[in-house]
């Protein structure tokens, strides 16, 4: 158990969190939300150790052990990739150190021996004959093939790293779990592994994350931050958010109530306080009158954009016609003789934990790559709108946003721009910051701004949901499935993809598998069974060789 007593953090004169009172208990999943800004991050510092409160303090039970998502990606660069994960249990790490270097002695003594049985004793205790299978099998899980376990971490890229360090996090069976945002750079399969792995962990998680099924999926609670507290639902997102909004109608309709009584009770005042054979009721109505408090409802400090995609022309029957799209990056083929043809209703989401394959196909069908063989036709009632996954090209210049976004824009009137950046959040002068300052989130938003100033019917959207907080994620969910055009999208969000896609295409070794379904529909066919199969089999027959 962790618990968190009268703490309070000021940073200067604001008070971010004020006498924070809570209790996670054992066995239970807490989903900690808030707005952007509100903390979520900063309080699982405050839990880890790695923040001090200004008031107030954590307590953890006695010999429990601790654990969480390391945020630097370059810590573990010089250590190979299975000590990196068995590094999430220190203890189990110092005695496996201390052994081999005992055993390493040339002049092995007494004492040695003696030290090395202690640990050995120990090392028993704390599973570690099993720790290297274990860890093998966790990176295995989140998708770490063999081949890169005995790798420096160095040596690694960037996802493959995320995913050393949430093996790390998760490695030991913790007895209290904190993972900040450990959903970002993972492939929807190794999302898929991580929620199974949640749903059957048996102490307490602790987990920050944007992606609303997955916090669906594995929380038991939902701990909501805004205006500094801290209020605890039991339910997973969507009960939270349920409970909040009734919360809210309730307080509003009691309120409602009490103002008509207010009111009645003001009038009869009103009319009969000079009427001396009713003076007595008008002053016990004056008491009541008294005694009527309105409840406080604060407006949430969540801000939701509001995001719709307007086509300025109906899209015809041709839209976009690929035939044997081959292209080959770094010697690997990772697109090889791909056709298909896309239709005036179709939502396509491209799937699957090969990134480059699906961000080299939206190059070349945004004209920023060309193939290295084949062809592609869009259709003449077509227009494109194109969000890459890398944007830092787009902002690589001192324009303000209203100017940055004034030249994709027909109409040039300031007005008509500073419309569209109002919906995303960009409020009076926020529309003269410079666009090379910008966060990650401001800089998504902006793109957004730009494929709906566009007016394009056919939309390619490559993760538009990376650096975005859960509002806007929310929004942008609502805008896909509303649009009445053309998608072709690739997301890790697994509730987007589910209700925004009509029509699946995962590229598996460079070829297409191409399905009219729903994505959950598509996960559990036969083929998709008969693809995991082969790929754990191969896996299998590796680890025997």
């Amino acid at each position: 158990m962790i618990s968190a007593n009268n703490v309070t953090l000021r940073i200067g004169k604001k008070a971010l969190f004020e006498d924070v009172n809570i209790k996670f208990t054992e066995g239970n999943c807490y989903g900690l939300i808030g707005a952007n800004g509100a903390g979520k991050s900063t309080f699982l510092k405050i839990l880890s150790g790695q923040l001090e409160p200004t008031n107030g303090d954590i307590v953890i039970t006695a010999g429990q052990r601790l654990s969480f998502l390391q945020q630097d990606h370059f810590k573990y660069d010089g250590y190979p990739v299975l000590d990196a994960v068995i590094m999430g249990n220190a203890r189990l790490y110092e005695i496996m150190k201390e052994k081999e270097a005992i055993y390493m002695k040339e002049d092995f003594t007494d004492e040695d021996g003696i030290r090395a049985a202690e640990l050995e004793g120990e090392f028993a205790t704390m599973n570690g004959w099993e720790a290297e299978s274990d860890a093998e099998n966790m990176l295995n899980g989140l998708g770490i093939e063999k081949e890169f376990h005995y790798k420096m971490v160095g040596e690694l890229t960037g996802p493959q790293k995320v995913k050393v360090l949430l093996a790390q996090a998760l490695f030991g069976n913790p007895d209290i779990l904190l993972l900040d945002e450990p959903t970002n750079h993972l492939d929807l399969d190794a999302i898929a592994w991580l929620e199974e792995f949640l749903i059957n962990f048996e102490n307490t998680v602790i987990v920050v994350s944007h992606d609303r099924y997955f916090l669906n999926k594995v929380c038991t609670h939902t701990a909501d931050i805004d205006y500094g507290k801290i209020q605890l639902y039991a339910g997973n997102y969507d009960f939270w958010y349920e409970s909040s909004q009734l919360m809210v109608r309730q307080m509003k309709e009691a309120n409602r109530k009490k103002e008509e009584k207010i009111k009645e009770l003001q009038e009869f005042i009103q009319r009969f306080s000079a009427n001396a054979s009713k003076s007595k009721q008008a002053t016990s109505r004056k008491r009541a009158l008294e005694k009527i408090e309105l409840d406080e409802i604060k407006p949430s400090s969540r801000k939701y954009p509001y995001i719709d995609f307007r086509p300025n022309r109906e899209i015809g029957n041709e839209v976009l016609t690929v035939e044997n799209l081959t292209k080959t990056i770094d010697g690997v083929k990772v697109l090889d003789h791909i056709s298909f043809i896309l239709g005036r209703e179709d939502k396509v989401a491209l799937v699957g934990p090969n990134e480059l394959a699906k961000s080299t196909l939206f190059k070349i069908l945004a004209g920023e790559m060309e193939p290295d063989e084949g062809t592609y036709k869009w259709g003449i009632t077509t227009t494109q709108a194109y969000f890459p996954k890398d944007n830092s090209a787009e902002f690589d210049n001192d324009d303000t946003i209203v100017d940055w976004l004034t030249q994709y824009s027909e109409i040039k009137d300031a007005t008509y721009v500073r419309g569209f950046l109002g919906r995303m959040l960009f409020a009076g002068d926020d529309g003269m910051k410079r666009v090379r300052v910008l966060s990650g989130g401001e800089k998504v938003r902006c793109m957004l701004s730009k494929m709906m100033i566009s007016g394009a019917n056919v939309l390619m959207l490559d993760e538009p949901t990376d650096h975005l907080d859960m509002e806007a994620i929310t929004a942008l969910n609502n805008g896909m499935i509303k649009f009445p055009g053309v998608m072709l999208f690739s997301s890790r969000d697994h509730q987007i993809v589910q209700t925004t896609a009509n029509r699946i295409m995962e590229i598996i070794n460079g070829q297409l598998v191409d399905k009219i379904t729903t994505y959950d529909e598509y996960l559990e066919s036969d083929e998709m069974a008969r693809k995991r199969f082969t790929f754990t089999m191969a896996a299998e027959d590796e680890n025997d060789n």
